[in-house]
């Protein structure tokens, strides 16, 4: 009898690349830097361009909403350029999105994956880099990602992935099936 399974997927490489304006773009960005000090209005913003209008009644929406606000939140505290804001903004959304893509353990990959992005914005090798961030922003990225996405991983991993459950059966050729046991076929000896 052919096993059923639900396909699960697994971890994949990923291949870090520039991403100044991927999920910001320059008018997006400059919106947002200008709503610089109203969290309503940045959170306003964020709501419409992720499409995250259910966030009061649906958990993942509000997670996504308060680490997008705060991702911007630590931009603005650092004095980034709109350059620098998309780009950060974009290296957290991809790191986010590669650690929900299996239910599977991927931390290390991830962090990975975090690393190599952050690096394609500090070192200048055009096409494959930009020197958009210092090695001072670059400590304080990776200083506030650490201490924020990755601390706490498999929360993020618990609210965005689905369980998986793992039900085994084993045949033996050559010896019938044990039957299944009734209700009262035990007893407790004392």
């Amino acid at each position: 009898m052919p096993c059923e399974m639900s396909k699960v997927p697994l971890p994949k490489e990923h291949k870090a690349a520039v991403c100044i304006w991927d999920a910001l773009d320059v008018t997006t960005t400059e919106a947002i830097l200008g709503a610089a000090g109203d969290r309503d209005e940045i959170q306003r913003q964020l709501i419409e361009i992720f499409d995250l209008a259910d966030n009061k009644q649906n958990k993942r929406s509000a997670i996504l909403l308060d680490l997008y606000y705060f991702t911007i939140q630590f931009a603005l505290e650092r004095g980034f350029s709109k350059e620098q804001t998309s780009s950060f903004f974009s290296i957290v959304k991809k790191t986010h999105e590669v650690c929900i893509e299996t239910p599977f353990g991927n931390l290390e990959q991830c962090f990975n994956y975090f690393k190599e992005l952050v690096l394609c914005h500090a070192v200048k090798r055009p096409p494959w880099s930009i020197s958009l961030f210092s090695p001072e922003e670059v400590k304080a990225v990776t200083e506030y990602v650490v201490n924020t996405y990755f601390r706490h991983f498999k929360l993020y991993k618990y609210a965005f992935t689905p369980v998986v459950r793992l039900d085994l059966a084993i045949n033996y050729v050559g010896l019938p099936d044990t039957p299944e046991p009734e209700e009262g076929d035990f007893e407790v000896s004392s």
